[in-house]
């Protein structure tokens, strides 16, 4: 019992109300979870049956009538009745807002022929006041039947009809391409004559030259330019959305790729007490001199929400046959994709990416083909070596599909592999078509990057995944995907087990943010962020991982979800 108090009193000194050492005999935990089957992932204590919370840290962890005696009248506890309890997840790759606002936006993303996709947006553009953007919206053209081989883009002529008055730009579930109606582009000024942007393009009928309507990567910014920006009311309740839907999935934390300006939208759920999920608050860049001038560095704020990491893109998707490879496209020999517009001019991203780590900030590249990873790892060697070593954490996001030749440089140049495991069984159901069987035995490679001793931090790439790490583990675990054709997995000598794609959700994604210290591991002084699951994942049959639910939700010693 003396370990436990003196453990308690580490967790209260480290705690924002922390009592004296003269109060440990009247100390009375806030929260106490017993009778559980706790995964901590710390290895000083690698299972235990109890958690006792004191403020926002975790005060003891140990046995269940030893966690009980710190209970007192005023202490809630739960008793798990010997279910799972894990620290709580943590995703490195979301896009918060945008998935906050999808919750309320049409919902393309299963339309399963381009008839369903048109039938959605004809019945989602009746609800809406006359005018409103509509946006959102997620498709999948590789859900529809194949035209000669090859899933048919969306055109305009598909929705014309019933919105004649109402501008249209709905994205693929990537993000990297977006079908604009006739009437968004006559706002945005997009014709045949248009030329197409550096790193994007506009699709254009084969026969007539005419915009088909989709437009790719840099070329989606034509629209944007004129589309009007969410006030900062809509933004909020976009982020109190998105904010729950986290709690639900026992989601604690959150790294947000497209926060930018947005930050503000967060404090101020903060200050309100409505913010349920920390936020490290990732911006483009560009912005790097800005935070600079000021002096911010990497993950600079509060437990809460901080700021210090910058994000760019070194080319587009696969989806969207614009990911960046050495050979090109098996359906689409005309292009082996593009490379994103931060790469223009050349030596741009160089220059931007030696600037951000001299000025102590975290740098973030997006990259997903053979050739976009190659180009990436090769600028962060170049300003490891210019600007000198130091423990800088580099983040390639989504690596994607690696050459055999690339994998050692993640541990040879401590370069966090930021991946997002639902991709795998989701992209799985197609990709050979687009790369062949040979290239895709380096597609979402987690078995090779770990045995080559690379950092693996898991996230979901919400919304163009679903925010659901349980959802990611199992396709970790199994790589079944989607269509059910790969029973045995895709790709399977790829595969991990269950407890190191937790630890990809928990410990590699907390070392992604500088945050290993305080979260990750449940253990005395951490942070009190805890999940309890339904099932215990590490001992039913990964098969049914995916049946798996969330029963509660712990963030910073409140529980915040509760089924």
């Amino acid at each position: 019992m003396r370990a436990i108090l003196a453990s308690v009193l580490l967790a209260c000194l480290m705690s924002a109300h922390a009592p004296t050492a003269s109060d440990a005999r009247k100390f009375e935990a806030d929260l106490v979870i017993v009778n559980a089957n706790v995964r901590t992932l710390d290895a000083k204590t690698p299972a235990a049956e109890a958690v006792a919370v004191y403020g926002n840290r975790i005060a003891a962890v140990g046995t269940s009538a030893e966690v009980r005696a710190l209970a007192g009248p005023r202490t809630r506890v739960v008793d798990a009745g010997g279910a799972l309890v894990l620290p709580g997840f943590n995703d490195a790759h979301v896009h918060f807002l945008s998935g906050g606002f999808q919750l309320s936006s049409v919902d393309l993303r299963d339309a399963a022929t381009p008839q369903e996709f048109a039938e959605r947006i004809r019945r989602f553009s009746e609800k809406l006041p006359k005018g409103r953007w509509m946006t959102g919206g997620d498709w999948d053209h590789e859900r529809w039947p194949e035209v000669n081989g090859v899933a048919p883009l969306p055109t305009k002529e598909l929705i014309d009809a019933f919105t004649p008055d109402r501008p249209v730009f709905v994205n693929r579930l990537d993000g990297h391409m977006a079908l604009a109606n006739s009437y968004t582009l006559r706002l945005a000024g997009v014709t045949r004559d248009t030329p197409d942007p550096p790193g994007g393009q506009i699709v254009r009928d084969a026969k007539t030259g005419e915009p088909t309507g989709v437009l790719k990567d840099a070329a989606m910014s034509y629209v944007w330019k004129v589309a009007p920006a969410s006030s900062f009311a809509e933004k909020l309740d976009a982020a109190r959305a998105a904010t729950a839907h986290a709690a639900a999935h026992g989601v604690t934390s959150v790294q947000d790729m497209s926060a930018g300006n947005d930050v503000g939208v967060y404090q101020t759920l903060l200050e309100r007490g409505e913010l349920k999920t920390r936020v490290y608050a990732v911006s483009p860049l560009p912005d790097w001199e800005r935070l600079g001038r000021v002096g911010v560095r990497r993950a600079f704020g509060s437990d809460m929400l901080r700021v210090g990491g910058l994000k760019a893109f070194s080319d587009g998707s696969l989806g969207s046959t614009t990911a960046l490879f050495f050979e090109p496209y098996l359906d689409a020999p005309n292009t082996s994709g593009l490379p994103g517009d931060e790469m223009f001019p050349e030596g741009a991203m160089l220059g931007r990416v030696r600037g951000a780590d001299a000025a102590g900030l975290q740098v973030m590249i997006h990259a997903i083909g053979d050739k976009a990873n190659d180009s990436v790892l090769s600028i962060f060697e170049q300003v490891e070596k210019a600007n000198g070593a130091r423990d800088r954490r580099f983040r390639i996001e989504h690596a994607q599909h690696l050459r055999a030749r690339d994998i050692p440089r993640f541990a040879r140049g401590r370069v966090v592999a930021s991946m997002q495991p639902y991709h795998c069984i989701d992209d799985g159901r197609w990709a050979e078509k687009r790369i062949g069987r040979e290239r895709a035995k380096g597609t979402y490679a987690f078995r090779s990057l770990l045995d080559a001793g690379a950092v693996l931090a898991f996230g979901s790439d919400w919304s163009v995944a679903p925010l659901d790490p349980v959802a990611g583990i199992y396709a970790a675990v199994t790589r079944k995907t989607l269509d059910g054709k790969n029973p045995g997995g895709w790709v399977p000598e790829q595969k991990i087990t269950v407890e190191e794609a937790v630890r990809a959700f928990t410990v590699g994604s907390a070392y992604a943010e500088f945050a290993e210290h305080s979260k990750g591991t449940i253990a005395p002084g951490k942070l009190a962020d805890l999940v309890i699951l339904s099932e215990d994942i590490f001992k039913i049959d990964p098969a049914a991982i995916e049946k798996v639910r969330v029963r509660m939700t712990v963030v910073d010693g409140r529980v915040v979800f509760e089924k």
